[in-house]
């Protein structure tokens, strides 16, 4: 037999088609998996969303004085977004006195138990 290539006119496919249609099939394979990825990671952040981090249980949001918190009805967790309690603590004494006093009045009504006064 000779050195010659065969081509698609000889009957069999060239090395370049080859080299081609495998790069394409690797490119459509690590673009599936890429997807399949977010879809997953997508999912995961979905089946968090608003979910106590501590029980699991769905929390609560509400607004007080200005700011909302997440509250969970299962441990009684208060929960704050990211920059909430900071946000809070830059207010003034009298404004932060009435914040504690709502939360406090928050933990009281549901776990039944007095505050300790400071």
């Amino acid at each position: 037999m000779s050195d010659i290539k065969r081509t698609g006119a000889q009957g069999g496919p060239s090395s370049n088609e080859e080299e081609y249609f495998a790069r394409r099939e690797a490119e459509l394979l690590r673009q599936q998996r890429e997807a399949l990825v977010k879809t997953a990671a997508a999912a995961e952040r979905k089946s968090h969303y608003l979910r106590c981090p501590k029980c699991g249980f769905g929390l609560v949001t509400t607004t007080l004085h200005g700011v909302e918190i997440d509250q969970c009805p299962n441990c009684h967790g208060v929960w704050f977004d990211a920059g909430e309690a900071e946000a809070m603590l830059k207010r003034s004494d009298a404004e932060r006195g009435l914040f504690r006093g709502a939360l406090l009045s928050i933990v009281k009504a549901v776990s039944g138990t007095r505050a300790k006064p400071k």
